[in-house]
């Protein structure tokens, strides 16, 4: 089986761990500091703070943001859960913007439409998750105008897309978005195991989003309600959470750094690929802006049914009976049960759900080589000829 994604580990990568594993810290440690100020300093941002992973990331970013009761958060349907549960999780209501029908991302201008409306009825967000679906940005210039003019905070969920580019500038660098948030999950573009971060360029957000992974504590005197006890002293000042990274991780994070360039070149050289010779089969495939410049974390094609003789899903089944281990990313989140129990349904997102019934994420990462992606070429290319029907 030849799979979507996989994780690449190296020797370099080993002794990293290994090092950290003979070394007096196994939590937090040295390697933690090192990773969040080399991660903001490749991104050109002022500060990172690292977590377990990219879901406990975003309900940081959310809750630094001031998200609560009865405030709304919009994001896009075509996500990961984390990206709507976040807002959930601060006891806000989510709701969602339709995506682009070229880039698969949120659309900047169905968002704009739908601020208008929701400014009249007094329900305006005050926080708009854009995610960089795939590894390129959203229309984020677009979204940081609309964010002034309406006052909402942006959070970009980058998880795919560490490494990419929007405008010239590194995704993260804090241009349009007030916290952007990476995932290091081990199919997405460099890994720890587990594990997320989130860049900012605003120090009291960085010092609350430190704070928030750690159960609210702090040891700043600055931030404390009467003297301090000692040098051991510590206090509580609101309810955080136990979302800390560990020095294994961390050096493992440091140490995959030194290869993101490699892994971009390869992710984008098979995207690249795969856009030349895929061109002539019935398939949409994926979009690029002018200004982003995708970290290629998946390679999504959407299978154009209406010109074939078998279905989305017989199309997703036999790619998989021979033995390529293609994907669906994503079901939409206002179709899971949990969401309709909210209140949303077929139809409420047009575009989303028109790009789920053929989405299908082909095989894309940097071990992969030439002869395996013929190959998955080779086997998309017999299947769709053989089942067209135009």
């Amino acid at each position: 089986m030849i799979p979507y994604g996989r994780q690449s580990i190296d020797q370099a990568d080993i002794d990293a761990v290994v090092e950290v594993l003979r070394s007096d810290w196994l939590t937090q440690g040295p390697s933690i500091e090192r990773f969040e100020a080399t991660m903001a300093a490749r991104c050109e941002a002022g500060f990172g703070v690292a977590v377990c992973n990219a879901t406990a990331a975003l309900h940081i970013a959310c809750l630094a943001a001031g998200l609560g009761e009865g405030d709304w958060l919009w994001t896009s349907p075509n996500t990961f859960l984390a990206s709507a549960n976040c807002g959930r999780y601060c006891g806000a209501r989510v709701d969602f913007v339709d995506i682009d029908p070229l880039t698969w991302n949120l659309d900047a201008h169905a968002l704009a439409a739908k601020l208008d409306t929701a400014e009249r009825e007094g329900r305006l967000p005050k926080v708009v998750i854009a995610v960089a679906f795939s590894g390129q940005s959203c229309d984020m210039r677009a979204i940081r105008q609309l964010a002034q003019r309406y006052g909402f905070v942006v959070i970009e969920d980058a998880s795919h897309a560490v490494g990419a580019r929007y405008a010239g500038r590194p995704v993260g660098c804090g241009e349009y978005a007030d916290m952007t948030v990476f995932s290091f999950h081990p199919v997405k573009i460099i890994t720890t195991g587990e594990g997320g971060l989130v860049l900012t360029n605003r120090p009291e957000l960085a010092e609350r989003l430190r704070r928030l992974r750690s159960h609210g504590m702090t040891r700043d005197p600055a931030h404390m309600d009467e003297p301090s006890h000692g040098p051991w002293y510590y206090q509580q000042v609101e309810l955080g959470f136990n979302y800390r990274i560990t020095d294994i991780q961390a050096a493992l994070g440091l140490s995959q750094l030194n290869r993101l360039d490699g892994f971009l070149a390869r992710r984008r050289e098979l995207a690249a690929r795969y856009q030349t010779l895929l061109a002539d089969l019935p398939l949409s495939l994926p979009t690029a802006q002018t200004q982003a410049e995708s970290a290629w974390h998946l390679y999504v094609v959407r299978v154009q049914v209406q010109r074939l003789s078998i279905s989305h899903r017989e199309v997703f089944e036999r790619l998989r009976a021979a033995g390529i281990g293609v994907n669906v990313h994503y079901i939409p989140v206002h179709l899971q049960p949990y969401y309709r129990d909210q209140g949303f349904g077929p139809g409420d997102f047009p575009q989303a759900e028109a790009y789920y019934g053929e989405a299908i994420s082909l095989p894309l990462y940097p071990a992969m080589t030439d002869e395996q992606q013929d190959e998955v070429i080779g086997q998309l290319r017999r299947l769709l000829v053989d089942a067209r029907d135009d």
